[in-house]
């Protein structure tokens, strides 16, 4: 397209849709001129991308398959241009460049040189802007922004980014179209770190009609959920080294576990506590004249006021979403335990300019405020050589001070000596309150679920009680308690080891990573590396081909992707594999009393995902194929193995056909 076919395919356009304002257009003065070039800017947003305007007369009649360049170029036969593209002012043309796809603004450079004379800085800082929400630390893009944007190649950030999407993208094609080497590929992807989130998130959200919606779905949530695991160790491997990690981060980090696509990460936690203390500086403008006790008084009447803290009723007291603050955070009602609701409290305090910290009290956590040096809670100075002034609040049930002569009283009736109350009534480390979250969460699984020693044996709600545990195992492994044994972590990898494997296999390099180099010199590390060998092996082997064309194959009755229903259990599953008989070695036979059943062994067998997530093999006596209502639980499995949901069919399309190729 050149200059000329540029102008006329613009002038056409706005022909076309705005009639009127171009009769008005060459009527008026230059000022008139200037302000009607803005309606221009306006249709090219809304051409550009018409699913994102208001449904008015324009974007129905607009193509929107078609690119901002060819569209215009459409309608450059039916009429005669009265204004040239050159004649708009630089700033009119700056606005129109900005709401062009970043990919078209080389094409429309070359053909009108107008466009080149624009700021490339601007114009490349707005497109990382919009175009990018999440960016890895190391780029420190909030910084950089904060620039003059002449200060800053932007342009060639943007093009990093763009070239790590299309890397990204492509990795997950990969994982998508093969069963063979999806660790090493979801590693390739989770070594770009929060770069990689924009693009998983893409497609995560991929539309319900899409050939392949169930797997995408899958194995983009899986990666992305391997992205925020790595990011939540390295802040408790950052307080295990001993560098400072904020409270609010160190908690958040759980939350990193159970996330899925939900907001509520390490960087909007933060962001949603500075727009709660933003709000109570709105609230309380009298505020930066109070004394440190009035102030504390006002934040805890506030989140209690706004459900930030507390829990609603005793009933709901050991849910599971109370321990983790992003939940407690984005709740409407009141989600906090005492720790959670504390650490709320002192992480607002701290945005308002009050020391607030957690104290080490017994099974209730309390907030400790400080008053500043050399000054009482009352605002006043202190006379020199004055202790300390320090006041007990209880955010989760009040904003009144607890008397420090009370705490000692309860400290006494848990038979706690005098000698040992400082320890209790003093600043908690951040560790600390990470191992109490961590015993908070298995408690909660504990009181809400049959649990056999620290297996789950009941459906996940959310958040899932598999992340949730997953999370507080990595957090005692990473951070035992101070006195404990050299490898008293080592407990908990079996019960890490058995999450990896079943559920979070994209986890292998976080093992390597965070987990073995705990053990150093034992024989705990070299069982690890073991083991992790033994998965990686296991991922890069190809399926063995199971085809239907072979005699003994035709008895097998049904199919992968048949949803179905236990005969004698009546849970829900789906079909994931098969063998002609039974694979199985002689203790699980004799075990499952297989040949008590009246076709015993020899009869077809089936791998099955389960609605709770378990996998099980079952005879095909136990199948029961009546129709079935498919469950949201299974459907959000099935991506594992299968493409999508055929209605028609009423089965799941397959997407392990290069080990079972004729089902």
């Amino acid at each position: 397209m050149n200059q000329a076919n540029l102008d006329l395919a613009l002038m056409n356009f706005l022909k076309t849709f705005f009639p009127m304002e171009v009769k008005q257009k060459q009527k008026d003065n230059e000022r008139r001129a200037i302000d009607n070039a803005q309606g221009c800017v306006k249709s090219s947003a809304a051409f550009t991308n018409p699913s994102t305007q208001p449904h008015n007369n324009l974007s129905h009649n607009l193509p929107s398959d078609l690119h901002l360049t060819t569209a215009l170029a459409n309608f450059a036969e039916d009429a005669v241009m009265t204004l040239r593209l050159s004649d708009l002012p630089q700033e009119i043309l700056f606005e129109i460049l900005l709401c062009v796809p970043p990919a078209l603004i080389p094409v429309l450079q070359r053909v009108c040189r107008k466009f080149n004379d624009l700021s490339q800085p601007l114009l490349w800082r707005h497109h990382c802007r919009t175009q990018f929400s999440y960016w890895s630390p190391e780029h420190e893009f909030t910084t950089k922004y904060a620039q003059s944007a002449a200060a800053i190649d932007w342009k060639q950030i943007f093009q990093q980014r763009h070239l790590a999407d299309l890397a990204i993208s492509h990795e997950l094609e990969n994982i998508l179209s093969s069963q063979t080497g999806r660790i090493e590929r979801s590693e390739r992807i989770i070594a770009h770190g929060y770069d990689a989130k924009d693009t998983l998130l893409r497609h995560l959200n991929v539309d319900d009609d899409a050939e392949d919606v169930l797997a995408r779905r899958f194995y983009s949530d899986a990666v992305l959920g391997g992205v925020h695991r790595a990011q939540a160790i390295e802040e408790w491997v950052k307080l295990r080294e001993g560098q400072p990690v904020a409270l609010e981060r160190a908690l958040a980090a759980f939350d990193q576990f159970v996330l899925h696509s939900r907001e509520g990460d390490l960087e909007e936690v933060s962001t949603r506590l500075d727009h709660v203390a933003q709000s109570i500086r709105l609230e309380n403008p009298e505020l930066s004249e109070a004394s440190p006790q009035q102030k504390a008084k006002l934040i805890a009447a506030y989140l209690l006021g706004e459900k930030l803290t507390g829990v609603e009723d005793d009933s709901h007291y050991y849910n599971l979403q109370n321990s983790f603050i992003g939940l407690a955070l984005q709740s409407h009602d009141r989600a906090a335990l005492p720790l959670i609701s504390v650490a709320i409290f002192c992480a607002v305090s701290k945005r308002l300019g009050l020391v607030a910290e957690p104290c080490g009290f017994p099974f209730h956590i309390y907030a400790i405020i400080m008053a500043p040096e050399g000054h009482g809670l009352d605002g006043r100075p202190l006379r020199e050589g004055s202790e300390p002034q320090r006041v007990y609040m209880d955010p989760f049930r009040s904003d009144n001070a607890v008397p420090e002569s009370d705490l000692k009283v309860q400290l006494a009736a848990m038979g706690i000596a005098p000698i040992e109350y400082e320890t209790h009534l003093s600043v908690a480390s951040t560790a600390d309150m990470v191992r109490r979250t961590s015993r908070n969460i298995i408690g909660s699984i504990q009181s809400t679920r049959h649990v056999h020693g620290l297996s789950i044996t009941a459906e996940s709600s959310y958040p899932e009680a598999d992340g949730a545990l997953y999370s507080a195992l990595w957090a005692l492994l990473v951070l035992p308690e101070e006195d404990a044994a050299r490898f008293e972590g080592a407990r908990f990898l079996p019960y890490i080891l058995d999450h990896v494997e079943k559920q979070f296999l994209v986890d292998v390099r976080l093992v390597e990573r965070f987990a073995i180099p705990l053990f150093e010199a034992s024989h705990h590390q070299e069982q690890l590396r073991n083991t992790i060998r033994v998965m990686r092996a296991g991922d890069l082997m190809p399926k063995s081909v199971k085809p239907r064309d072979y005699e003994a194959s035709q008895s097998v009755h049904y199919k992968v992707g048949q949803v179905f229903r236990h005969r004698r259990y009546n849970y829900q599953g789906v079909i994931t594999g098969w063998d002609v008989e039974c694979a199985a070695g002689e203790t699980w036979m004799s075990q499952m009393g297989v040949d008590r059943l009246s076709r015993g062994r020899h009869q077809s067998f089936y791998h099955v995902l389960v609605e709770d997530k378990s996998v099980r093999y079952v005879a095909e006596e136990n199948i029961d194929d009546a129709p079935v209502q498919v469950g949201v639980k299974l459907m959000s499995l099935a991506g594992q193995h299968f493409k999508r949901w055929d209605k028609s069919s009423q089965a799941f399309v397959s997407n392990i056909r290069d080990e079972y190729p004729d089902d």
